[in-house]
């Protein structure tokens, strides 16, 4: 089995924000696979299906961002699982949007849900998808993350979130090496035709 965890903050107030963009992903994940709806579990909405014949379940904390690790390692106890067997997705500031970025362990980076996993797991060592939001603006990185998505930056934050659910299905079927090696060296979704004017 293998468990897909998005991070992000429950309510209606951040549905539409950069930091909620791991939940988003999950969503838009668990639609293309058709999979079963959500219920209330391990502090979270949680579903189940077969994916790609694989095991799969869908993990989105309801714990509020900075405590995401105490839903996951719940969900790693019961289900059972190892570190290795989740794919946790999330938002990243010091990536543009467009750009998405795999790699199968590492740190925080900074980023307070991830380290709330890594404590409650004692371990980072679990596949991650960061999702580029873009560094903040005048508003700072707190107001950039948690306030709405400005309406020109709409539609390429959605077709980031599109390319972070196409990543998990590379992992999935092909691994996480080659789901690096096809993703990690991409221009910024955009930037190819911005190339093509120069």
């Amino acid at each position: 089995m293998r468990l897909i965890v998005g991070l992000g903050n429950p309510g209606g107030k951040y549905r539409d924000t950069p930091h909620n963009a791991g939940f988003l992903v999950c969503d838009r994940f668990a639609e293309r696979h058709h999979m079963a709806g959500e219920s209330s579990k391990f502090q979270g909405r949680f579903r189940r299906g077969r994916v790609r014949q694989q095991d799969i379940a869908v993990l989105k904390p309801e714990t509020y961002m900075n405590l995401s690790g105490q839903a996951v390692s719940e969900a790693v106890r019961y289900l059972p699982l190892t570190a290795e067997d989740i794919v946790l997705v999330f938002d990243d500031i010091d990536l543009p949007q467009g750009c998405i970025r795999i790699r199968p362990h590492g740190g925080s980076g900074g980023h307070l849900g991830v380290a709330s996993v890594i404590e409650q797991l004692g371990s980072g060592d679990f596949p991650r998808v960061r999702v580029g939001v873009g560094r903040p603006d005048e508003r700072g990185a707190a107001n950039h993350v948690l306030g709405r998505i400005r309406t020109g930056e709409k539609q390429r934050f959605l077709e980031t979130v599109d390319l972070a659910v196409e990543a998990l299905d590379t992992i999935l079927e092909n691994g996480i090496d080659e789901a690096m090696n096809r993703y990690n060296g991409l221009l910024p979704l955009g930037h190819e035709q911005e190339e093509g004017k120069a």
